[in-house]
């Protein structure tokens, strides 16, 4: 009997670590699962697997009458690498079915990761959103430590494409700013796909135009963030550090024709 007990004590423990090994790496290009907001989620998830390791055990030491057979009980936290995530909402969280009752603890932790993940973001949309240059430069600074650590071609090509697309829109909002010249404003805008699509206004519609493209700057900086986030870039400082950042509300413009 105590080695029952101890072999049920011990699958908990190491059922403890695996749980906590295998949801990491489910949540790799998702987010850390052990955010401000998601660590609730997880630490359920991870104890609660433990738990059925070591009541699993228990079960085959009794069908099996050998004691170590509770070490079989460490096979289950595996289960959490070799499923969904997230749970395919429509088909596996049906009312009063077990899928549903099964995946709805990894539902609730991938929208915790998810309010993790736009918490991130909108500190850092709040420090880079009061002046345009400070969105360009917060793209220029965040690629920068993104780049250096990053081997994967595609991901690397879609930030580069944001920051790009960044800079060159706050590019022309401070043209548009300093009042420059039509002909070398619209030479400019003719530079980057991002506004070669933009023909015919007229001085009326400069600061409007500028608005906007201000506001589709700060968008894309959010997309590049979150991508960044995701790819495990979720330790990056804030550019620029400003307290009064961390409890301004975010101003997310409309984009205006």
């Amino acid at each position: 009997m105590t080695s029952t007990v101890l072999g049920a004590v011990g699958t908990f423990a190491l059922s403890l670590i695996l749980a906590w090994g295998f949801l990491r790496l489910r949540c790799r290009r998702v987010g850390p699962p052990f955010g401000p907001r998601a660590r609730y989620s997880a630490l359920f998830i991870v104890v609660a697997t433990a738990l059925v390791s070591a009541g699993a055990g228990l079960v085959v030491v009794a069908a099996s009458h050998h004691d170590h057979a509770a070490y079989v009980g460490i096979i289950v936290p595996a289960g959490l690498w070799f499923g969904k995530l997230p749970p395919q909402r429509d088909r596996d969280l049906l009312p009063g079915t077990l899928p549903g009752l099964l995946t709805l603890p990894l539902s609730r932790l991938y929208d915790r990761m998810g309010e993790d993940m736009q918490d991130w973001c909108d500190v850092r949309l709040r420090a880079a959103a009061p002046k345009p240059r400070w969105i360009a430069d917060a793209a220029v600074y965040y690629h920068n430590q993104v780049a250096a650590r990053l081997k994967d071609a595609k991901p690397l090509a879609d930030l580069e494409c944001w920051r790009n697309s960044i800079m060159h829109k706050i590019t022309v909002v401070r043209m548009i700013n300093v009042d420059t010249a039509p002909a070398r404003l619209q030479a400019a805008m003719q530079l980057h796909p991002a506004t070669q699509h933009i023909r015919g206004y007229t001085d009326e519609d400069l600061a409007p135009l500028a608005r906007r493209l201000e506001a589709e700057a700060l968008n894309e900086l959010h997309l590049y963030l979150a991508y960044a986030y995701r790819l495990g870039y979720h330790k990056m400082l804030i550019y620029p550090f400003r307290p009064s950042a961390q409890r301004a509300p975010v101003q997310r413009a409309e984009p205006t024709v």
